[in-house]
């Protein structure tokens, strides 16, 4: 092979090195845990290592009876033979992983779900039907400086009912020791070069290779290096791809210890998101960025579909010109008429923010990113929803922020008196805050039941979303 020419996908690196991916070369020093400065080394440019470690020699693999045959990663080595001991969690931090929920009790399954009878004629696509034990599970995990993080995250793939094939870490312009904690945890490692598009464009480096090499036995997970996986996630999340109803299957979250009184807040309110999905059978309006299980071919179609011009961006999985990516890739996936899910049984657990400040900009990029995901994508039937749930939105802001300068006047000029129709209104909403967090405990509930102190993140949260509707209208630059 000549020294410019690189392997086909699939094959092993002709060159010993650690981590081979087309054209680069990775290197370790004694220490896997002392970070590296040189970062990304063209391969032709470095002569061959003269070993390479024993937890990452290749060996052949031998496939388990109950699954299909795992192929070697495009742009990772395969993954140690069984009989290669690989590096436990660092010593001294405890992780544990949350056990499953199984809906009602039931058993796992080990075969695929019938298909879902309400969705005949409803004009969306259906997929092959598959063994969910012959699908292939890669799990993408982007990450940037996530020291403090990846262990807990690894470990709760490790501890799923039914584990991945792949775990691999993409390490984005990472300055801490985020890739060889990773390495010494068992994961595959990628790390980026030269990526400028944050989190998009550090899925985008590996997706471009991946998709060229998967069928539809392949199934990619994308999950945030900061979540941790209830156990049954996959094993469930991989049974409702399996019927072929659905293209994705997204997670519902709930919010990791910490933050203070933010914290607090956000927990809250992702526990009402999460009782809002449950009540509508999983009918989300978007795939999480948090964990998501996507079938392959899917992903495959958008790419093609974008190179067409039948849908926004450039012909890539992840749309980079967006500040909300995992929106874009949603109505990206339902304008090919398909269907998503965000089922009870897929649920997790994700960072939440620390201070006010972080929280804000979170929301204003959220916000934003969605209102201009549903400009490109313009006045489509998929899209009224998301319109008409935008307008609501924005009359919500004008009445609460009215709300509140009636109150105030009132109480200036000494007309303050409680109206019964308002009163009522105010108990109705009182109840529903109450019910809505109930599984928070006591304490929560005792907390929303006063109305006034969750309204401080209310007006808090309509201030964020003000913002982000006048950016938006003014064409202000955006920013992560």
């Amino acid at each position: 092979m000549a020294a410019d020419e690189q392997p086909p996908w699939g094959a092993p690196s002709p060159h010993p090195v650690e981590t081979w991916v087309p054209g680069i070369e990775r290197r370790f020093d004694d220490d896997p845990l002392k970070t590296r400065s040189e970062g990304f080394i063209p391969l032709r440019s470095v002569p061959a290592r003269a070993h390479t470690p024993p937890a990452l020699r290749t060996a052949p693999q031998v496939a388990p009876p109950h699954r299909a045959p795992r192929r070697p990663m495009p742009g990772v080595p395969t993954p140690p033979p069984a009989d290669v001991p690989v590096a436990r969690p660092v010593p001294g931090r405890q992780v544990t992983t949350r056990p499953a929920k199984p809906a009602d009790g039931a058993a796992p399954k080990t075969a695929a779900r019938k298909r879902n009878r309400k969705y005949s004629g409803d004009g969306k696509r259906d997929l092959p039907r598959m063994d969910p034990s012959a699908l292939r599970v890669t799990v993408l995990i982007p990450a940037h400086n996530e020291v403090k993080q990846i262990t807990e995250t690894i470990a709760s793939l490790r501890g799923q009912m039914r584990p991945p094939d792949h775990i691999v870490v993409i390490a984005d312009n990472c300055t801490d020791k985020t890739a060889a904690l990773a390495h010494l945890l068992g994961a595959e490692i990628v790390e980026t070069a030269g990526n400028k598009h944050k989190k998009a464009g550090a899925l985008n480096q590996v997706l471009d290779r991946l998709l060229d090499v998967c069928d539809d036995h392949d199934v990619i997970m994308v999950m945030d290096a900061d979540s941790s996986l209830d156990a049954g996630f996959i094993h469930y999340g991989v049974e409702y791809l399996a019927s072929g109803d659905y293209a994705a299957v997204g997670g519902t979250f709930t919010g990791k210890p910490g933050g203070g009184l933010v914290g607090m807040f956000q927990r809250n309110e992702y526990a009402r998101y999460a009782r809002d999905v449950r009540r509508l059978d999983g009918q989300a309006l978007v795939l999480t960025g948090t964990a998501t299980l996507f079938r392959a071919g899917v992903l495959h179609e958008v790419v093609e579909a974008r190179r067409a011009g039948e849908l926004p961006g450039l012909p890539t999985v992840y749309d980079v010109r967006v500040l909300t990516e995992d929106n874009e890739l949603t109505l990206g996936i339902l304008h090919r008429d398909f269907r998503i899910l965000c089922p009870p049984e897929c649920t997790l657990t994700t960072e939440v923010m620390f201070t006010w400040g972080d929280l804000f900009r979170q929301r204003l990029r959220w916000k934003r990113g969605a209102l201009e995901n549903l400009v490109d994508y313009g006045w489509t039937p998929i899209t009224r929803t998301y319109w008409g749930r935008q307008a609501l939105s924005l009359l919500g802001i004008i009445v609460i922020m009215t709300y509140l300068a009636t109150l105030a006047y009132s109480a200036v000029v000494g007309e303050f008196h409680f109206h019964p129709l308002w009163l009522g209104v105010t108990v109705i909403f009182m109840v529903e805050r109450i019910v809505s967090v109930r599984q928070r405990g006591a304490v929560q509930m005792a907390i929303a039941a006063t109305i006034w102190i969750e309204m401080i993140f209310d007006v808090f949260l309509q201030v964020a979303q003000a913002k982000a509707f006048w950016e938006a209208a003014i064409g202000k630059e955006r920013k992560w």
